[in-house]
Parts: C-alpha cells; structure tokens; sequence
C-alpha cells in the first residue's frame, strides 16, 4: 500500500490478550486505526479525497490532519461519503458481535412505526413477539396497536431513540378508526432482558391436490444458525414440497453467505452457478460468489430444486434478505409480495484496531471498531444499485387492522401467495386496504441495533 512506509512511524503495537483491562485510549492512535483501516477497505474510497493514497506529504501533515477530530466519530463521519446509509463505526465491538449473533437486551416485541399521512400522529404496531420473552408473558400479541409509551403520545417529533432505549418501558394500546388513533385506556409494561432471537421463526405447510406448500418466515441471517435451516429444507424435501413462500418481509439482513445457502437450498440445480459478483474498491480484486451444495460447516445442503419461489417483503426487507432475490432472480421465477424493499445491495466486515485488522491481537487500549461499506454485489445479470429497493411482483400493504395470524390463512400476504399457487380460500383476498396506503413505515423496532439493515461477509484477502 502507499503511504505505508511513511505513516508506519505511527503504527502502534498490539496487545495479545483482550481479555486484559482495557486502557484509556491514546486518540492519536486510535484515529491513526481509523483512517488507515478506510484507507485500505473503504468501497467508495475513490470519492472521499481525504482517503486518497497522496493525501499527506509527510508524517507532520498526516499528524495534523488526525488531531483535527476531537472524536473518532467525528474523523469516520468524514471518510464516508454523504450517500451512504449503512457505514458504522461502534465504541464497544463486543455489543457489535453480541448484536451479528442475535444476542441483545430486548423484551421480545417485534413493532413498526407508522406514521399517518397528512397528520403528526405515529402508532406502533406489532410484527411478532418472540416465545417465551417478556413481552409474550405480559400479553403482547401480534396486530396490538400502541400510541404512547411511557404515557408519551407518538409523533413524528419524537425522540424514538431515548424513548426506547431504556430497560423498561410501557406501552398504551390505541385502535385505529378510519384513520383515526383511539385510546383503549390499556397499558403494558415492559421489560428488557438479554435474549437470543431465532431466525427461523415460523414454518408451515399447505397441501391440496396439486401442491405441497411450505412457509418460511425467516427473520434473520444468522451464521450460527445454518444446521437448523438446513434441517428446516430436509424436512420440507422429506414432505414432498414443490411449492415454497420465503416469509422475508421482517428480515433485515446478516451473513452474505447464509443466504447463498438459502437460495441454493431453494435450488439446488444450479450448484456452482454464478450467484453474485463483489466489487470492492481498487485495493482489491473482485470476488465470484457461486450457489453452493454446502454450507459452512461442510454440511450438505437440503435442496427443493424449485423453479419458483414467493418471496413476501416489506419496506424493512434488507440486504442479506434482498441478496436473496437478487441472487435468484437470473434462474428462477421470484414472485415477490408485498412492497418495494430497502435498497442495500453493499455488503461490510468488521475491522478491528489490529496488525491485519482482525479480531485476534486487537488493540487494548479501546474497544472502537469499524463496520464500513467494503463491497457490492450484482447478480448475474449484472443487477445491482438497486438504491430504491427491489419492487414486488404484485403490491401488497399491510392492514393494520386485519394483519392476521402468521403462518395461517387468515393472514394476508401468505394468503395472496397461496392464491397464486392456485389454493381456494374463503373469502377471497380483496387488495383495496386505504387505511395502509394511507400510512408510511418510519422505523421498525431494529433502529437502533448495532446490526442493522447490515450484510457481512467474510474478511477479504489482504
């Protein structure tokens, strides 16, 4: 790399054993990590002129530069260009791998927040609550709807950051009339404890004389998780399944290469096909990501050799979630369900204040780490910049007041999908819901997770 030679004269030792206190952080040092590590990973690095590799003429001007930032916050802020939405930088990395791995301090009640058009008022309303967690002991069930917290009225004024953040916190149903917020005059109390969510969250099957249909909802791209997704497809393979509706719509991403495996288990017929093309910046060559027949762990993938998947999404559907779509839609036939997703189509890793930017050996005196843009994906169609999301098949808004049981009938993005497939319902599907069209998603209850809308991948060669 350029500039190497003259900025290692600020190249600062490692200690070996993290588990050692940490020290207070020398902040020269730790902006030194900082720009170096965008430096070298950064996707659009060519676009920030202060990342360029002739930036500095000498180690005095580099120096300068450094001090200029009063926070490390404040140097990321300004390597990263106006137009990215995802690039993070965290104080504590151990909450950031707590949070890749599904481990977080939460009560369990999974919510939009949605905000009526026209008007200042926001409700939430809740996608699902996790088994077992505070939130399914105190009652909450999916479709409740609440307009305070903590005895505070939502609205788009709202500080939802400081009003959620807390260990505990209350929340006050409401009913939407119309489009109008009623008060019920019930309220639940809350609790946060630390849970571990599965990403597999409901599965089901539908049959009639021509099908056999699974339902997936996954909710998240763990890459710890593969031996139960992967006993989820041998299940359905041992079913019969010719049919599959891939419940994403909660979905915000994770592990690129979990869904590399979900899409080849959806396959199977196209092991060794191109799945995605990562582009990184000119420090690195580009990578071919091909469907797979195993996964990580040299287990053999369970495969449906499907040539037609539904795919239900949301405008909370993200990265890893839309690599998923992406990735397929070249081979099969991807009826997507639901609304446009989020558009994040780059992928990150985590970098560490290290010697090759790792975990092992990083830097005792502080905890900062970087979770910056470092590729993008296109699929084999060369599909990609997708910057405004990927747009359904066939348009379908939630109804908050008749979101329905999920996995069941009753609910009704799985009951169009159903109605394609060629299954006769009761009371056919009416598409027409105004209360939803006239409403728009603000934030969903994962805002303020480290790992949010986030798709990692596998440490680059370097």
């Amino acid at each position: 790399m350029v500039l190497v030679a003259l900025l290692s004269m600020l190249s600062f030792g490692c200690q070996d054993d993290l588990d050692d206190a940490i020290r207070p952080a020398n902040a020269l040092e730790l902006n030194d990590f900082i720009w170096k590590a965008m430096n070298i990973f950064y996707l659009n690095k060519s676009e920030v002129p202060d990342l360029a590799d002739n930036r500095f003429n000498t180690v005095e001007d580099y120096t300068t530069y450094l001090e200029t930032f009063l926070t490390p916050e404040a140097l990321f802020d300004n390597l990263i260009t106006t137009n990215d939405r995802f690039s993070i930088i965290v104080s504590d990395f151990r909450k950031l791998e707590d949070a890749l791995n599904g481990v977080r301090l939460d009560n369990g009640m999974r919510f939009g927040l949605v905000q009526l058009n026209n008007s200042n008022d926001v409700f939430g309303y809740v996608r699902y609550v996790l088994p077992n967690s505070p939130a399914a002991n105190a009652g909450v069930e999916r479709g409740m709807l609440f307009n305070k917290v903590n005895a505070v009225r939502l609205s788009e004024d709202t500080d939802f950051s400081s009003l959620f953040s807390g260990s505990n916190y209350s929340i006050s149903l409401a009913e939407l009339n119309e489009s109008n917020l009623q008060d019920t005059n019930q309220e639940i109390a809350l609790e946060k404890i630390q849970l571990t969510e599965q990403a597999i969250h409901k599965t089901e099957i539908f049959e009639n004389s021509s099908s056999t249909v699974a339902y997936l909802m996954y909710n998240g791209f763990r890459s710890g998780q593969e031996n139960q997704l992967n006993a989820v497809f041998g299940n359905f393979a041992a079913q019969g399944v010719n049919e599959l509706v891939l419940d994403l719509r909660y979905n915000s991403g994770g592990d690129l290469r979990t869904s590399v495996d979900l899409a080849s288990m959806i396959t199977g017929q196209f092991a060794s096909e191109l799945f995605a093309t990562q582009e990184y910046n000119a420090n690195f060559e580009n990578e071919i990501i091909n469907f797979t027949t195993q996964n990580r762990n040299g287990g053999s993938l369970n495969s449906l050799n499907l040539s037609r998947v539904f795919i239900l999404t949301s405008p909370s559907t993200a990265s890893a979630s839309e690599m998923v779509i992406s990735g397929l839609l070249p081979y099969i036939n991807v009826v997507q369900i639901g609304t446009s997703t989020v558009g994040k189509y780059q992928a990150s890793t985590t970098l560490y204040d290290s010697d090759n930017y790792r975990r092992q050996n990083a830097s005792l005196a502080h905890t900062y780490a970087l979770q910056p843009l470092i590729s993008k994906l296109k699929n084999a169609n060369n599909y990609t910049d997708f910057d405004e999301g990927i747009p359904p098949s066939i348009s379908l808004n939630e109804d908050f007041n008749n979101l329905g049981e999920l996995g069941t009938t009753s609910e009704p993005l799985l009951k169009k999908a159903l109605e394609e497939i060629g299954f006769v319902l009761d009371r056919p599907l009416v598409l027409e819901n105004t209360i939803s069209t006239n409403t728009h998603l603000i934030l969903d209850d994962a805002f303020m997770d480290l790992d949010y809308q986030n798709m990692y991948i596998e440490f680059p060669s370097y």
